[in-house]
């Protein structure tokens, strides 16, 4: 199975340029961009597996280059409802730098700014050299223009411009790098064919693209947020921990989508797991992979180890071996005290595990109450700073699921 074929299974090909471009990625030896503008100064686990795409085209035996947009990122592509926020230089070169060293960290690319390029030419030089190629009519037959247009929104002639812009990096690409492929995701389609366009009709050349569908959930949402917050690529943003539950509560009916996109694991590997996961899926081992492999890809094994080892601890109960940072990893959004100490009757009221001394009673004589992951029935039992984890946190949680962090 040549690349092209892999590409095919694992569903990462949606549109294509010309056919010849199967034998061309096949054969090896293009170099191809694939591109984001530093809107965040992180990616997140969407673009994850569209940059997957870096390591796979090059384990092929092409040469990839990353384009983070310093210079389309001050513009900002057109959104299918609104206008974006413009945000400031400072800030989108704060946040080119930090995806600069995410990618050459992750994927071992090159990366380039095409705000060096782009900052370059001046205005008239925009409209003889490049805005004389492009036909008014063909730009707004493309999707997202129309769209706008059809929704009664209308488009600013900034947005309207990205198109030109990204198709220009094309063009200087394939001029001074012997770029003759780019790839992006399924929404990026219109401006691809518009480089291609433009690059035809300067230099008489051909050139290639292909794109990627979009990673979503069932219901067609896009993929990579749990309560709304988005799962990010910096362990700063989002710890091994909580990427380990986002993988774990995946939807058991797209699971082996996401292991296709998202790994690297064998066809044989995947087909195993969809087997697994159809005779015992309360097992969780296509979940339990897919957490796995991304994690130790972006992060290491130890910081998987370490996610599953706080799973299994808050799973159980038993904290008392987790660290202090595990434990803030573990613990990011329970309910969080300060400083409470007494004895345990009169912390569950003031932690609101319980409503009233009785009921207080109650749960510890009935071994329902745990500090630090050790069951406790003494109604005397105190709660300090001196039996807290690394002298900083304590535990305590009622029942099976209700949870209280004292934090001194």
């Amino acid at each position: 199975m040549g690349i092209y074929e892999e590409l095919v299974w694992r569903g990462l090909v949606k549109d294509v340029s010309d056919p010849t471009l199967k034998e061309k990625l096949n054969k090896g030896g293009m170099t191809f961009y694939i591109g984001t503008d530093p809107t965040g100064d992180s990616l997140h686990i969407g673009h994850f597996s569209s940059f997957l795409i870096c390591k796979r085209l090059k384990e092929a035996g092409h040469h990839p280059i990353v384009l983070v947009g310093g210079g389309t990122g001050l513009i900002g592509d057109p959104r299918p409802n609104s206008e974006r926020p413009m945000i400031s230089y400072e800030t989108v070169n704060h946040n080119f730098n930090c995806l600069k060293k995410q990618l050459e960290d992750l994927f071992g690319c090159e990366v380039v700014n095409n705000y060096d390029w782009l900052s370059k030419i001046n205005f008239i030089d925009f409209l003889r050299d490049y805005g004389k190629f492009f036909n008014v009519n063909y730009m707004l037959q493309k999707d997202i223009i129309a769209r706008r247009l059809d929704s009664g929104e209308g488009i600013t002639y900034t947005e309207f411009s990205y198109m030109i812009m990204q198709a220009t990096d094309f063009l200087y690409l394939h001029q001074t790098k012997n770029v003759d492929l780019q790839v992006a995701g399924q929404d990026q389609w219109g401006n691809i064919t518009a480089g291609i366009e433009l690059i035809r009709k300067k230099t008489g050349e051909e050139v290639y693209g292909f794109t990627m569908p979009l990673l979503t959930k069932s219901d067609g949402s896009k993929f990579g947020k749990t309560n709304g917050k988005a799962i990010w690529l910096d362990r700063e943003k989002t710890s091994p921990y909580e990427m380990y539950q986002f993988f774990i509560n995946s939807e058991d009916s797209k699971v082996i989508d996401y292991l296709k996109f998202l790994t690297f694991l064998s066809k044989e590997e995947i087909e195993e797991l969809e087997k697994k996961n159809q005779e015992q899926p309360e097992l969780r081992e296509a979940h339990k992979a897919l957490a796995r492999e991304v994690i130790t890809f972006l992060h290491g094994a130890d910081a998987y180890d370490e996610a599953v080892r706080i799973s299994e601890a808050l799973f159980s109960g038993n904290v008392s071996n987790l660290s202090a940072k595990e434990i803030e990893e573990g613990f990011d959004g329970v309910p969080t005290y300060s400083n409470v100490s007494g004895n345990l009757v009169d912390v569950l009221i003031e932690c609101r595990l319980a409503n009233s001394k009785r009921e207080a009673r109650e749960f510890i004589n009935n071994n329902a109450t745990m500090v630090n992951g050790n069951k406790v029935n003494d109604l005397n039992f105190a709660v300090s700073k001196d039996i807290a984890i690394e002298s900083k946190y304590v535990v305590i949680r009622r029942g099976k699921k209700l949870y209280a962090l004292i934090k001194y």
